[in-house]
């Protein structure tokens, strides 16, 4: 598919806001490592790797191009005849390739982290209809010097005299602000330039298309083989179970595992809400041997790589019971991949189903949502006829309830964390709040307080509270709970949950915090 952006990520933390911003503009584009070979990219766009995108961008990165053994793109992509855009660290990176030259820090003098003023000195390209002057966000510690040989100036700040160059002949750009930041004021129509008047695409991504191109591409992956599916009653499972049961029809067994890290009667309502979608679903209770291998285990990144390395274990027993069974089905959406690491970029935490997956595994994986932002696995559902029931549920980890009990897990502490995201949840829907969060859960931190009750000295845990709006899980704003609404709450969880003795709440956002606590 030759209408889509490659985007080579250089491990830069606004990434998938570029991705976010292309798709936005209904252009298919993928994420790959910032040193992916010519190679690699054009298999991307074509399985016989003959063909090219319709247009290569560079992300940012934390990276100097004067580190030693930092990430380079392959030379080769500027000999492709696609066009090409490099964005802070990527036109820095795309400057040295090319034969520029750079200098540590701005060639002005002072750094420039945070909104300055573009002055534009060409206005065709990416700059098509721009003012003289725009507010941008600059945030690039070196700078290009000078451009290199076909290049010129398109663009300055006050302290940065190469803000933006541009080689037409071509189609080479590079800027040293981030379009695809909200901050950046012409960002999204500079993207816009890029992808429709540089590289001449058409805005002809949508989920109809995604739907009709991904079950094609299922069916001719799997073939006769057979597909166990995790479910879990989440948006992601839930959406990947529907639309790989439209490719391949029964040779899909979708499989609950109830590892005893779930809400409360979480198990019966997926069993039965997916009956009513046409889907069944075998429940295997694996609470004793999923706890016993937690027992004693403090560590985040060990308890998702055992809980990782479990759930394939007990897939691959059911699979080998069923027969015929290649594949293993995972809803694995984009900011999991993101966040578990990659070649160019650095581990935040390993999602159970990415980093947490074992080295060795005798099934296959089938990961057909892996691209998307957690918003475009909602508008998929409701593509394939999801009910916004379904749809419009938050977001619960795959490790469940293991990465909101901090320390070692036991099944007292799952009961209170259970019992105080009952109250939550109740609470947060009575004052008609559910639709408009991300996310609300409850956390146990691995803390005793003391309180007093009946005049009595209690030592209780502490409940913490992290309620949060976000559009894609990559960035989140803690959320304003109303008072009386946080009141009710918590006089209830300090009441009706034995041994919970204080509930406290998280005004973080992220960054610098993550969504879970763990």
């Amino acid at each position: 598919m030759r209408n889509q952006v490659i985007i080579l990520d250089f491990g830069a933390q606004y990434t998938q806001l570029i991705a976010r911003s292309i798709r936005e503009l209904k252009v298919y584009c993928q994420v790959i490592p910032g040193d992916a070979p010519v190679s690699e990219i054009r298999a991307c766009v074509d399985p016989l790797g003959q063909d090219v995108p319709g247009a290569i961008i560079l992300s940012g990165g934390p990276d100097s191009v004067y580190e030693e053994g930092v990430v380079l793109p392959d030379p080769a992509i500027f000999e492709l005849g696609c066009p090409v855009l490099g964005i802070c660290y990527g036109m820095q990176a795309m400057a040295k390739v090319l034969g520029g030259s750079l200098a540590r820090g701005p060639a002005g003098g002072a750094r420039e982290y945070g909104p300055e003023v573009l002055r534009v000195a060409v206005k065709d390209g990416i700059f098509e209809g721009f003012p003289e002057e725009t507010r941008v966000w600059m945030s690039c510690g070196d700078t290009v010097d000078e451009v290199p040989r076909g290049f010129s100036v398109t663009g300055s700040t006050e302290n940065t005299k190469v803000a933006a160059m541009a080689d037409p002949v071509r189609k080479l750009f590079g800027v040293g602000f981030h379009p695809e930041v909200k901050n950046t004021a012409l960002g999204r129509e500079l993207i816009a330039n890029f992808l429709f008047r540089v590289a001449s695409l058409e805005p002809d991504w949508t989920m109809g298309r995604f739907v009709e191109r991904t079950v094609r591409e299922i069916r001719e992956k799997v073939g006769d083989a057979h597909v166990v599916a995790g479910v879990s009653g989440g948006v992601d499972s839930t959406v990947c179970a529907v639309l790989v049961h439209k490719a391949v029809g029964d040779k899909l067994h979708p499989i609950l595992v109830d590892h005893g890290l779930m809400r409360q009667d979480e198990a019966a309502y997926v069993v039965d809400a997916m009956a009513r979608l046409g889907v069944g679903v075998k429940l295997v209770n694996a609470e004793e041997r999923f706890l016993s291998r937690l027992r004693g285990v403090t560590d985040p990144e060990r308890k998702r790589k055992i809980i990782g390395e479990e759930f394939i274990r007990v897939f691959e027993e059911e699979a080998e019971k069923l027969g015929g069974v290649e594949y293993i089905l995972q809803g694995t959406i984009y900011p999991d991949v993101i966040e578990s690491g990659s070649r160019t970029r650095n581990v935040i935490k390993s999602h159970h189903n990415v980093g947490g997956l074992p080295e060795r595994m005798n099934l296959r994986l089938l990961e057909p949502i892996r691209e998307l932002f957690k918003d475009e696995v909602r508008l998929l559902g409701k593509e394939l006829g999801l009910s916004d029931e379904f749809v419009g549920r938050h977001p619960f980890p795959g490790p469940g309830l293991a990465v909101r009990v901090l320390g070692e897990i036991t099944r007292e502490k799952l009961d209170v964390v259970r019992k105080a995201q009952a109250i939550l949840d109740e609470e947060i829907r009575r004052a008609g709040l559910y639709e408009e969060l991300w996310q609300c859960f409850c956390v146990l931190p691995n803390v005793r307080t003391v309180g007093v009750m009946e005049d009595r000295r209690t030592y209780g845990h502490v409940v913490a509270i992290r309620a949060v709006h976000s559009e894609d899980a990559m960035t989140a704003e803690w959320a304003r709970l109303p008072y009386e609404v946080l009141e009710r709450v918590s006089t209830r969880i300090v009441n009706e949950v034995h041994d919970a003795t204080r509930v406290v709440l998280d005004i973080t956002s992220k960054p610098p915090s993550t969504i879970e606590w763990e």
